[in-house]
């Protein structure tokens, strides 16, 4: 198949520029994430101790795990944390719902997609923050997160998940508590990593594993974050 067929439609179409072209947008482009960076920090600053929920845009209210995710959300807000979320529907959504009719800080950080996307009415007007670039607002998440809540979702939900993992692993910002939710869904990726990366090709150590814990109920993803701050101290990440 050739590549023009394999290009097909407006989003995926290969414009062929001259290199003096490319330099002038990318010096443009770095202006736009600065400004995202500046709006970004300056918001976000503000905000409190917050856990960020992540999960799949396309879970249907009527799912368990939407409810499952409103409920942790409104047990995060009566131990006074806030909740971050991208800001979507689904999952994000339900627990945007769980912190905003609880009273408890509301943050979206939402992102321009071509499909899913739209920011859910339950965020705090002053705390809906869109985004162009991913990278940007995966800074956010893990430098205002005090932990990770992360339900069933797909390929962003596990690129936010390893992001975190992957920082924590390699020092580069201190460990906070990360809780996979849903042990059904989880359990797969979990027994993987066990039995092929880390003892098949031992690409990861024992202690990895540990970075993390797996939980079925709202009130053990709360309490497993309630004590780890009982030990260690609120704080920005990095």
């Amino acid at each position: 198949m050739s590549t023009e067929n394999n290009f097909n439609g407006k989003v995926g179409t290969v414009v062929h520029k001259d290199w003096k072209d490319k330099k002038v947008v990318d010096t443009w482009q770095i202006f736009k994430i600065i400004a995202e960076f500046v709006e970004g920090f300056e918001k976000m600053s503000k905000i409190g101790p917050c856990v960020s929920i992540f999960g799949s845009a396309r879970t249907p209210k009527e799912h368990p795990y939407y409810a499952l995710s409103q409920e942790i959300a409104e047990k995060l807000a009566s131990r006074g944390f806030g909740v971050i979320t991208g800001g979507g529907p689904g999952i994000m959504e339900a627990g945007n719902k769980g912190a905003f009719e609880s009273g408890g800080v509301s943050v979206g950080l939402n992102i321009e997609l071509p499909f899913e996307q739209s920011a859910n009415p339950f965020i705090d007007r002053d705390k809906n923050i869109d985004f162009d670039y991913f990278f940007v607002r995966k800074v956010m998440f893990i430098k205002y997160s005090q932990g990770f809540v992360v339900l069933p979702g797909g390929f962003g939900t596990l690129d936010e998940l390893f992001e975190a993992l992957t920082l924590i692993q390699t020092l580069k910002i201190g460990k906070f508590p990360i809780v996979l939710v849903g042990r059904s869904f989880w359990q797969g990726l979990v027994t993987w990593m066990e039995q092929v990366v880390l003892l098949q090709e031992k690409n990861i150590s024992p202690d990895d594993l540990h970075l993390f814990t797996l939980v079925d109920t709202a009130d053990e993803a709360v309490e497993y974050i309630d004590a780890f701050y009982k030990k260690y101290l609120l704080k920005p990440n990095f």
